[in-house]
């Protein structure tokens, strides 16, 4: 058998999509902070495809809605959590197109009261496409 030689271990910098969902992650749970008063615990981003993203935040809620759900009031945190989302969708979006300077086409913002559990899916306009690469009038 042979014997391996040993290797120094490299430090790895991570890759500009690892630093760039980070950055977006950190973007989601300041967010979260500013509107609804806390931030999540976790936060991860996700590429599902080259124009969607896909942020997964968990445990959201504020201790006024942990015990609306412990009161079995389940629907009326939903509600109230979907409408803030959306009537801050203006600052979600412009968040990632700062980020990644591509244009947001779509927005949906839904939670699952039962888990603490929040998904902002932002759908992208195709690189290339928008006004900051210069193409086209």
């Amino acid at each position: 058998m042979a014997e391996l030689e040993p290797r120094a271990l490299e430090a790895v910098e991570p890759d500009e999509e690892g630093s760039t969902l980070a950055a977006i992650s950190n973007a989601m749970v300041r967010l979260y902070k500013e509107l609804f008063g806390r931030g999540p615990t976790k936060a991860r981003s996700y590429f599902a495809g080259p124009d969607v993203l896909v942020c997964i935040l968990r445990e959201t809620f504020t201790p006024a809605e942990r015990s609306l759900v412990a009161m079995g009031e389940k629907q009326r945190v939903r509600d109230a959590r979907v409408f803030f989302q959306h009537a801050s969708e203006d600052q979600f979006k412009g968040a990632i197109e700062q980020i990644l300077d591509r244009k947001v086409t779509g927005f949906v913002s839904g939670v699952d009261v039962g888990v603490d559990l929040a998904a902002e899916i932002f759908v992208l306009e195709p690189a290339g496409q928008g006004a900051s690469t210069g193409s086209g009038p």
